[in-house]
């Protein structure tokens, strides 16, 4: 008999398949017109409800790369750049892509060892040398995580990397997710290394320029090592822009950006979240369970949100107050909420009765 937990974790890993299946049945896609979608919203309604959060920054809709909701609230604008805090983990999951494309990295099954030779894990060499650029990408590496309360003293380490490569594992690489953003810095040094050049460089030639805008803040480690996984600024625009790469399959202006192959593998459930039913992990986004789908989206703390809506080719913007404090929960439940109710399941509610 199989001990006791992994027979759960089988069974909640079934019936995690058999929900992702039934949310991404072909029966579910739909082809509202733009008229329709804009009358469903009450986009008028839509934007005071929008007001009434208090920490919202900004709210943008697009239908198939036009625009079709923009407002800004708190005093902030449309060319100030936000802080997409952990969102940019989407953004570094997109990079890894591009540089598997051009070359630069043989696959995503590469050890990760193979790109710091003089490092070696102090207690367990064996599963260092199991650990690939998946498990990072997926959040199963096994390292103790960076973050939560560990964050704090791991940004005040002299060395972001090797503090990040030196956790001890806590389970085997591949197996369970650990959300911990110390993955995706070592995703920036491995780019870093891999390309020559510094990640927000490659970023800028491979990404922005493409996309014609160019990358504003973005913090280092000690090290130089930009920030893989927060502190990465643009607008909310260009934001929306990013998310609307995804639901072209990696195109912009008819320019291949990322791969197909890989916007698709991105938006698949690679891990279960622990942080509650109906969450999954793909490459470097989130999978939440939304109004009867599963919705990709790349995910900031304190309520940096870019939904890709395949359903309805709508992506959708928000950014908010990312300052600590006892209202930052609560907003965000708030937000996902007002997400759901307010734009999917009205949605959703429309297709139902037309058919």
């Amino acid at each position: 008999m199989l001990p006791t937990l992994l027979t759960r974790t089988l069974r909640y890993v079934c019936h995690s398949v058999l929900i992702i299946g039934c949310l991404h049945s072909p029966a579910m896609a739909q082809n509202m017109d733009r008229a329709s979608i804009i009358e469903t919203l009450k986009l008028e309604q839509l934007g005071q409800q929008a007001g009434e959060l208090p920490r919202i920054h900004s709210l943008l809709i697009s239908h198939q790369g036009e625009r079709i909701f923009e407002q800004y609230y708190a005093g902030r604008t449309a060319n100030q750049p936000a802080n997409m805090k952990s969102a940019s983990k989407s953004v570094i999951s997109a990079l890894v892509g591009i540089a598997i494309d051009q070359g630069y990295i043989s696959s995503i099954d590469e050890p990760v060892a193979t790109f710091f030779p003089a490092f070696n894990h102090p207690q367990s060499p064996e599963q260092w040398q199991s650990l690939t650029i998946r498990h990072l990408l997926t959040m199963q590496a096994g390292l103790q995580s960076t973050s939560g309360r560990n964050y704090g003293r791991w940004v005040v380490s002299d060395d972001w990397v090797e503090s990040a490569l030196s956790r001890p594992f806590i389970a085997e690489p591949g197996s369970n997710m650990i959300y911990s953003t110390g993955s995706t810095h070592i995703l920036s040094a491995i780019l870093t290394t891999a390309t020559g050049m510094s990640t927000r460089e490659f970023a800028q030639q491979y990404l922005a320029s493409p996309m014609g805008f160019r990358m504003a803040y973005w913090s280092q480690d000690p090290q130089g090592i930009f920030f893989g996984g927060n502190d990465m600024e643009i607008t909310p625009r260009q934001m929306l822009a990013f998310g609307e790469l995804y639901l072209n399959n990696g195109q912009y202006n008819d320019t291949q950006i990322v791969s197909t192959d890989w916007v698709e593998r991105s938006h698949q459930s690679h891990a279960v979240s622990p942080r509650g039913q109906g969450r999954f992990y793909g490459y470097g986004w989130w999978l939440r369970e939304m109004a009867g789908m599963l919705v990709p989206l790349a995910w900031g703390y304190g309520g940096q949100l870019i939904f890709v809506v395949e359903e309805y080719d709508l992506v959708i913007v928000a950014t908010s107050d990312s300052t600590p404090g006892s209202g930052r929960s609560g907003h965000l439940r708030q937000l996902y909420a007002f997400m759901e109710n307010n734009i999917l399941a009205r949605l959703q509610a429309e297709n139902a009765s037309a058919w």
